[in-house]
């Protein structure tokens, strides 16, 4: 991560435009917060990725907080290409005072070089091969994927430089990490699956109490404990070992898969 950051902030000095790739249900924990540092003089654009896992409303109070913020933030679906139109006219409009200088210096042809910018496993390399119509960076649902730094031409005008995910060296804070550990962002090796998948099963109670009766068939009393409504699920699910135990592995890692590909619903953990 130290080697990235060193090479990132060296790359700067080519780059006109950054374009932070951020996942829509997790704004907050989903930016490194270097890049604040990074985009001191530097136009900057915003894009909400996995805009169709995240809550509309939501969504729209995140775009709006970015405006006031004079931040343009568009959001995207990688994986359909939704809205990635919008992102390359947002670049050409932040880029039309910046190509004005260049052509009063002389320098005609230049193409404006932005920067993608994005922790592991946002869609970065996904949305960089939607724009380029074509597989120029590796993607996996895992984060970690992007090794090297690389430029790809978009059209006569934009050229982007892909970087590797960027994750601050150490996760002190605790509800940054349990967000992004419920979104995949941090590597299954790293955290305990049973008991995240009971904190997010717990958030979501408390705020999409009616998206988990309907996902799971079942009806949630006032107070009902967690730990109950998961065995109540697992019951439902057939997440049984010999002699009736419940088998905590299994509803953990379906709870948390259900909630990862949108079948609960569109969630937002965090807001503006």
């Amino acid at each position: 991560m130290a080697k990235t950051k060193k090479q990132i902030i060296e790359d700067l000095k080519l780059i006109d435009i950054i374009v932070e790739v951020l996942d829509a249900r997790t704004p907050k924990s989903s930016q490194n917060p270097d890049v604040r540092e990074y985009c001191k003089n530097k136009k900057k654009i915003i894009i909400l990725n996995k805009s169709d896992l995240a809550d509309e409303n939501i969504t729209t109070k995140w775009i709006e907080y970015y405006k006031k913020n004079n931040i343009p933030c568009i959001k995207v679906e990688a994986n359909t290409g939704k809205g990635l139109k919008d992102v390359i006219k947002q670049i050409k409009i932040e880029g039309k005072e910046i190509k004005e200088k260049y052509l009063k210096s002389g320098r005609t042809g230049r193409s404006i070089k932005v920067m993608v910018l994005g922790i592991p496993n946002v869609g970065k390399s996904t949305i960089i091969n939607n724009l380029a119509k074509r597989n120029v960076a590796e993607v996996g649902n895992k984060p970690g994927i992007t090794k090297t730094k690389q430029w790809i031409k978009i059209d006569k005008e934009i050229e982007l430089m892909d970087t590797p995910g960027m994750l601050w060296p150490r996760l002190n804070d605790e509800s940054i990490a349990e967000h992004l550990a419920f979104v995949n962002t941090i590597g299954e090796n790293a955290i305990d699956n049973e008991q995240i998948s009971y904190d997010l099963l717990k958030y979501l109670v408390e705020n999409y109490k009616e998206k988990i009766e309907k996902r799971y068939d079942i009806k949630i009393e006032n107070g009902e404990e967690i730990i109950d409504i998961r065995d109540r699920i697992a019951l439902k699910k057939g997440a049984i070992l010999s002699g009736g135990r419940i088998n905590e592995q299994k509803i953990s890692d379906m709870i948390l898969t259900d909630f990862r590909t949108g079948k609960i619903g569109r969630i937002s953990i965090e807001k503006p």
